[in-house]
């Protein structure tokens, strides 16, 4: 146990987890320490979190207070701004530093600064660290200096660096005469849906925290990660490692990702790639956000400014010259694709694998967002404010990345042309229908919907919306109705 006299808080973030945790190894180092968490939905530009997403925070911050208890470390449980919360809980608690790991979305960053700058004018030291990326996103760039915006040079490039061994769990600390400020229990920060409680199903299929994820992670390894390269694919079968919740609250690390690929490399190559590679898949996302901050509402290519896409209120009927293929009735199309009542069997069973359970395959995901923005035409960003309501991994980086990727509007985008057709994926990913049975039931009955679309005519719409797109970026300026 630590014998020192002063004191340290440690800010929580969305690194749940008491393994691999730099700030956290920092603080106890320095002195006796309080953990704190931080509830803030309200510092400027900051986007609350999902209804799914503070399902799983409510259970994750309970454990992360089981967990840090056998380090005797409290956890302070706060809501508010960042930059009135940490001072004063640091000046109540007498704290010389306050630690935490790096963030890297815009709004999250000047609300960082805002804070360290107020504990530096009172005197008390702020020290930031890495912890949730393997890189820094301002030390990885093209030989002009630019930002990657193609992933396999990027990959190339961050996948040849040295990674740091993860840490291990710190020494439990000696708490005596330590002063710990009130805090909040996680009941109180009304995360849990109420009237009605619709998270059964995600109790069922989801153990949120530090030990779910750490044994997750090493189940894969051992029984799973072998044959990855093909199961992963296969959406009615346990392919895939269902890590993503995990990464995304900092559960799991990806330094501990990366030593247990590290390990299994000679021993299975291919499948070891083929994960690693989806790490950094992540790596690349979390590296767009840093760079563009308005990655959620904003084309990364702003050629896609002129694409005819649906928005309420924008083009409420269709909007403009799309080629005649879409229903008036946008707002019922999206609500039928939300809730797995398109017709369209894949797409049908992703909607309701995520409504249900708040995840969806990887695979069905990219099926459903090109059903979504190509066929049906309706704007990525509905599709990303809904998934960023219902998945458990939904974070500001990869839903809005992957987003853009699905509509070709993003770095190192599937082009626009390249439409999924939902019933050749249906027969190549699911063959034996495993996965349409599991979540359409009355599939194959007449109490199942009638398409509402026909792939064909509505692919033809899709590409004649993208050369409705291209025409216009070839007018001239006042042809085309901007000034």
């Amino acid at each position: 146990m630590t014998g020192r006299t002063e004191v340290s808080v440690v800010w929580f973030r969305d690194d749940l987890r008491t393994a691999d945790h730099p700030a956290l190894r920092a603080a106890l180092d320095a002195g006796r320490t309080v953990a704190l968490y931080v509830l803030d939905e309200q510092s400027p530009g900051v986007r609350p979190l999902g209804g799914a997403a503070r399902w799983w925070l409510h259970h994750a911050l309970a454990e992360l207070r089981d967990g840090l208890a056998e380090l005797n470390v409290p956890l302070v449980i706060r809501r508010g701004p960042a930059a009135l919360v940490v001072p004063d809980v640091a000046a109540v608690a007498g704290a010389g530093s306050v630690f935490w790991n790096r963030r890297y979305g815009g709004p999250e960053r000047r609300a960082d600064q805002a804070v360290k700058a107020l504990l530096t004018a009172a005197g008390r030291t702020a020290r930031s660290f890495q912890a949730s990326l393997l890189h820094e996103p301002w030390r990885i760039t093209t030989q002009q200096g630019n930002p990657y915006r193609v992933f396999t040079p990027f990959w190339k490039t961050l996948s040849s660096q040295d990674f740091r061994p993860p840490l291990p769990v710190p020494e439990p600390q000696d708490t005596h005469g330590l002063s710990v400020p009130e805090g909040l229990e996680p009941e109180s920060l009304g995360l849990l849906p109420s009237r009605p409680d619709w998270s059964a199903p995600l109790r069922e299929a989801w153990a949120p925290g530090e030990q779910a994820g750490q044994e997750l992670l090493a189940d894969f390894l051992d029984e799973k990660l072998g044959d990855y390269r093909d199961a992963r694919e296969r959406p009615g079968v346990e392919g895939s490692s269902r890590l993503s919740p995990y990464l995304r609250w900092g559960h799991v690390s990806p330094f501990q990702v990366w030593a247990g690929l590290a390990s299994l490399r000679r021993k299975a190559p291919e499948a070891s790639a083929a994960f690693a590679g989806e790490l950094g898949w992540r790596e690349f996302a979390w590296h767009q956000l840093y760079h563009h901050p308005r990655l959620a509402t904003v084309n990364l290519r702003p050629e896609f400014d002129r694409h005819p896409w649906w928005l309420p209120g924008e083009n409420a009927q269709g909007g403009g010259d799309d080629g005649g293929t879409r229903s008036p009735d946008m707002a019922a199309l999206l609500h039928a694709w939300q809730r797995g009542r398109t017709g369209i069997p894949l797409v049908d069973a992703g909607q309701r694998q995520l409504w249900n359970t708040g995840w969806m395959h990887n695979r069905v995901r990219m099926v459903s967002a090109s059903f979504l923005v190509k066929n049906l035409g309706i704007h990525w960003r509905l599709g990303e404010q809904w998934f960023w309501d219902t998945l458990v991994d939904a974070d500001a980086a990869a839903n809005p990345f992957n987003w853009q990727w699905a509509a070709g509007s993003g770095a190192d985008a599937a082009p626009f042309f390249r439409i999924f057709n939902p019933q050749t994926q249906a027969r190549t990913h699911d063959p034996d229908g495993a996965y349409l049975a599991e979540w359409i039931p009355e599939l194959n009955t007449p109490e199942y919907p009638l398409p509402c679309v026909d792939l064909a005519d509505s692919r033809k719409g899709a590409l004649d919306r993208l050369k409705v797109m291209s025409e216009a970026g070839a007018q001239p300026a006042h042809a085309a109705g901007r000034s």
